[in-house]
């Protein structure tokens, strides 16, 4: 069984830094591209940040230079550093692993909420 587990969201103000962290197992994950989605209240979930296992990263425009997505092969986790957090950052974030043979965004966390105030 694939198994996501996020941590690391919290309250922060405006300007600050968070770091998310999203431990996988059950799954082949130096092969696996992992993605950071987020949704906020009365919208649609968008996705974040990818990262594919040879290294390649897609941002969504709004978190371009301010979001950076990394992982560690050997821990089994992906992790998403959030600098200069603007409130429009406030969302529940899900960590998300591709189908190997579907290509499909087959599983997912259960969410951590981050909140940033003015």
């Amino acid at each position: 069984q694939v198994q996501l587990v996020e941590s690391g969201g919290g309250l922060v103000q405006a300007g600050g830094s968070l770091r998310l962290s999203c431990a996988a197992s059950g799954t082949d994950f130096r092969r696996t591209t992992m993605a950071w989605y987020r949704q906020a209240p009365g919208k649609q979930r968008e996705l974040v940040a990818s990262l594919t296992s040879g290294g390649a990263t897609n941002y969504a425009d709004s978190v371009k230079g301010r979001f950076t997505i990394s992982r560690d092969n050997a821990k089994n986790t992906v992790y998403l550093q959030m600098n200069s957090l603007k409130p429009e950052d406030t969302a529940v974030y899900y960590c998300a692993a591709n189908h190997l043979i579907s290509g499909q965004w087959a599983y997912w966390g259960q969410g951590t909420q981050v909140t940033v105030s003015s």
